[in-house]
């Protein structure tokens, strides 16, 4: 990890993507004392928020800062994975094989090695996982293993709503594999929605609670930003998949195992099918949300280098997942870079210090402070075209009204609109050119 670290950061390094740029305007935002969803509409985990104020407290917007936790934050992965499949026995032979496997895995694409709301939340689910595997293992109910996979499930999901998939997954191995009573099945339900109904208290104690129920669902009817297409991802990951299928049937079919041997394989089978279904609902489609298959792709990978018969392509697969991986992905990310929409462009237009865009193009903010509620635009433009009665238009009024925006770059029109609905609001800006007002 620090090799690789070195080399990326010696060799040229990527622009900031979009979404990296719109965690720290919400980190910046929400430090000057507003609130998600009341103040500010985004998708993001309300957990992942707080967490990005903190680091723009301590950091503020700084790239190197998300680079180096981010990077934390996987190394305590691998090293957390691999102690959990030695502890179980889920090899015949202990091996740190995992951890170096997890290592290149992770440098599958630059943004799953920064810190992101993905990785925040899979930290907590790989949490969940291992508590899984430790119910292969013991022979007596417990009750606080039980509790745990309930709570690490819930903040997952607390930092990435997308994680809430993992809910039936829980339930269901629970239950097929890991055979939970009914006791033990209420009592990780309770641990899953402990912290959803912190989260939940903590709004309605700051008058926000029907603001989120209101804004929440609907970041899953948003459309989909395709920063990155399928084809990429398969162009890419066609061999670590590859060896992923090999492994299983070669642990599967070719070799016998024990009991709790089957139990961990078919809870990293179903893993990976609850990640993958995962995708049909995730609405940033960048390769950073991968980082939820990496644990199942592991234990796979690892079974074919530990089954594999033939050295010499033992070997040769070896350096080209640990070696080949990390620099083929990183020279493919490069030359997509000049036609890519998922890294912001630079502009050399000077803009105020408090602007809002009301649009997909966040480059006005590399040099600017957001300076209202409509930080994601595909989520603002769904919740500004519900039909609203008079104490939800109140609401909306008071919402613009609370941190007035000097300069607001309206190219579709959206911000126009909700001018003429609200008279008050439209006298105290002026329309200086098409798609752009300022504060009289």
């Amino acid at each position: 990890m620090l090799l690789l670290t070195i080399a990326y950061f010696l060799l040229n390094q990527f622009p900031i993507t979009n979404p990296q740029l719109i965690w720290m305007l919400l980190g910046e935002r929400l430090g000057d004392g507003h609130y998600l969803y009341q103040d500010i509409i985004d998708d993001i985990g309300p957990l992942s928020a707080g967490f990005f104020t903190l680091v723009d407290f301590l950091f503020g917007r700084s790239r190197l800062a998300y680079e180096i936790i981010g990077r934390l934050l996987v190394t305590f992965q691998i090293l957390y994975w691999n102690a959990r499949l030695i502890k179980f026995r889920a090899f015949d032979d202990n091996t740190y094989l995992p951890a170096i496997i997890m290592a290149a895995l992770f440098h599958f694409s630059f943004d799953m090695l920064a810190l992101s709301p993905a990785l925040l939340g899979s930290c907590f689910l790989i949490l969940a996982l291992g508590q899984l595997f430790s119910q292969t293992v013991l022979q007596k109910e417990t009750s606080e293993s039980t509790l745990l996979i309930g709570i690490y499930a819930g903040l997952a999901t607390g930092f990435h709503p997308n994680y809430i998939l993992f809910l039936p997954y829980m339930i269901f191995t629970g239950i097929a594999i890991s055979s939970f009573t009914f006791r033990q099945l209420m009592l990780s339900l309770v641990g899953y929605f402990l912290p959803l109904l912190l989260i939940s208290v903590f709004y309605f104690w700051n008058d926000g609670l029907e603001e989120a129920l209101q804004i929440w669902p609907l970041t899953f009817l948003t459309e989909k930003y395709l920063y990155q297409s399928l084809t990429d991802w398969l162009i890419l990951g066609i061999f670590p998949v590859a060896l992923a299928i090999l492994g299983y049937f070669m642990a599967a079919v070719l070799k016998g195992s024990t009991i709790n041997q089957q139990k961990q394989r078919q809870l990293v089978i179903l893993w990976l099918l609850f990640s993958a279904a995962e995708f049909f609902i995730i609405k940033k489609q960048a390769a950073y949300q991968l980082v939820i298959l990496i644990p199942g792709l592991t234990y796979l990978i690892t079974q074919f280098f530990l089954h594999v018969k033939r050295e010499i392509l033992a070997k040769a697969c070896f350096f080209l997942l640990v070696l080949g991986l990390p620099m083929l992905t990183w020279w493919y990310w490069q030359m997509r870079i000049p036609n890519s929409e998922y890294f912001v462009k630079a502009t050399d237009t000077e803009y105020p210090d408090d602007i809002m865009v009301v649009g997909d193009d966040l480059s006005p903010y590399l040099q600017s402070n957001l300076g209202g509620p409509f930080l994601n635009y595909q989520l603002s433009r769904l919740y500004l075209d519900q039909e609203r009665n008079l104490r939800e238009k109140a609401r909306l009024f008071q919402m613009l009204q609370k941190d007035k925006s000097k300069l607001v770059l309206d190219p579709n029109g959206d911000f126009e609109k909700i001018l003429k609905q609200y008279p008050a609001l439209e006298i105290q800006y002026k329309k200086t050119s098409p798609g752009v007002f300022e504060l009289k």
